[in-house]
C-alpha cells in the first residue's frame, strides 16, 4: 500500500457502504478473489472512475482494477449516478476492438493520476500481466470515458 495519510480519499467512502459491499461481494463471487482483496479492488475501481471523470490523461485500469470496474458497470443505476455526479455525463466503457493488451504506460499514468487526485492507491493492484506499474515514472485498451 502506498497511502497512509488520513486526508486521502477512498473509493469506498465515495461509493457508500451499500454499493461498496455489493461490489466487493460481486468480485468475490464472480472473480474468485478473497473478501479482503475484493474490497481493495472495489475501492480502486470507484477511485478510478471518479478520477477518470476529470482526468487530463488517458485512463486505463490495471488487470485487477478492471475486475472491480466491470462489477461497478454492472450496477447500472449506481454507475450512472456516479458518472453524473463526478463527470456530469455517462462515461462509456470502451473495450478495445479485437481485444489486445493494456498499454502499461497508460495503466501507470492512471495510477499516478489517482494519486494526484488525492486517492489512496494500492500499488500491488496496479499490474499488467503480473508486472507492477504503480511505482513507474511515467482486454480494455482505449482510454476510459472517451467515445
Amino acid at each position: 500500500m502506498t497511502a497512509t495519510a488520513n486526508d486521502q480519499k477512498t473509493g469506498r467512502a465515495l461509493a457508500g457502504e451499500e454499493l461498496f459491499e455489493s461490489l466487493a461481494h460481486f468480485v468475490v463471487v464472480h472473480d474468485g478473489q478473497t473478501p479482503e482483496r475484493a474490497e481493495r479492488i472495489a475501492d480502486q475501481a470507484v477511485a478510478f472512475l471518479v478520477t477518470a471523470a476529470t482526468a487530463t490523461v488517458p485512463m486505463v485500469p490495471s488487470d485487477d482494477v478492471d475486475l472491480g470496474l466491470h462489477a461497478l458497470i454492472l450496477h447500472t443505476k449506481e454507475y450512472a449516478g456516479l458518472c453524473d455526479k463526478y463527470a456530469g455525463r455517462f462515461l462509456h466503457h470502451n473495450p478495445k476492438p479485437g481485444g489486445g493488451a493494456r498499454d502499461p504506460k497508460l495503466v501507470a499514468a492512471s495510477a499516478h493520476a489517482m494519486k494526484a487526485a488525492g486517492f489512496s492507491v494500492f500499488d500491488d493492484l496496479w499490474t499488467v500481466n503480473g508486472e507492477n506499474l504503480a511505482q513507474c515514472d511515467s482486454d480494455c485498451g482505449r482510454p476510459y470515458g472517451q467515445a
